[in-house]
């Protein structure tokens, strides 16, 4: 994500706040952050938001108020937290990620909404296009999900042989495990690679996840994990069973978003 180009875009939206809705604001605006992730791995997004902010003239404290929902990892609290956020009265959301984003625009058709997502935006149902987005929703899209072919392709090098990848996905998460599976399953297809899907949501299931594949020695391909602790915990797990694949021919291959890992 651009800083510049989110918080530009963060102060249009305020800007085009209806008269009629700022009236009603606090006297000091309010902004409202959300995220699906925990604190104080995502301390450095959101130092840079606050830097950001403050370039722009907004100082946390002094001139603008910035309300934080945290999901910590339960992807179904979302909607809620969206809901809490328009309790508070924000003039904007920022909304980090595809199912914060989601769960935003469901929420209000009013607020405006500015998210940074890894997904296409028209492919989630933010925007109508991204020449025109419309409605209450804009924002900026890292590409991040669109890199499942080249990641592929690394994997393809660094074990020729394989014919097979598997994927771990959190079902709670959809957003995210949607575009996972389907990018990934497209590049698979596209390089004659088969798709093994595991699900999991818990330290257990990973543990369980992982001992599948060492099983069935198929090498690990992709992983949409991004909490910090769940991160921590795919990370350490595949480190501690890469030994055992490498000895079968298998060597593990994975990634998690850098900015949540601990």
């Amino acid at each position: 994500m651009k800083r510049r180009e989110f918080i530009t875009l963060l102060g249009g939206a305020a800007a085009a706040w209806p008269l009629a809705a700022r009236a009603q604001q606090p006297a000091m605006p309010v902004v409202g952050y959300l995220s699906a992730h925990l604190p104080g791995p995502s301390a450095p997004l959101t130092g840079a938001f606050r830097q950001g902010l403050k370039d722009s003239g907004y100082v946390e404290g002094e001139n603008v108020t910035i309300i934080y929902r945290w999901a910590e990892g339960q992807w179904d609290r979302l909607p809620a937290l969206a809901t809490e956020l328009l309790h508070q009265r924000v003039a904007v959301i920022a909304a980090f990620g595809n199912s914060p984003a989601v769960a935003a625009k469901a929420a209000t058709t009013t607020i405006p909404i500015v998210f940074s997502v890894g997904d296409d935006p028209v492919r989630l149902g933010l925007v109508a296009s991204l020449a025109q987005p419309g409605g209450n929703v804009t924002g900026t899209n890292n590409f991040a999900n669109e890199l499942a072919a080249k990641r592929l392709e690394l994997l393809r090098e660094m074990v020729p042989a394989a014919t097979r990848v598997a994927v771990l996905v959190s079902p709670s998460n959809a957003a995210t495990s949607e575009s996972t599976l389907r990018d990934t399953a497209a590049g698979a297809r596209a390089m004659g690679l088969q798709v093994q899907v595991l699900n999991a949501d818990t330290s257990r299931e990973i543990d369980v996840a992982f001992t599948t594949l060492a099983r069935e020695r198929s090498s690990p391909g992709a992983s949409n994990w991004s909490t910090s602790h769940r991160a921590s915990r795919t990370a350490s797990t595949a480190a501690r069973h890469n030994s055992c694949c490498a000895k079968r021919g298998s060597p593990s291959f994975g990634w998690t978003w850098r900015r949540t890992a601990e």
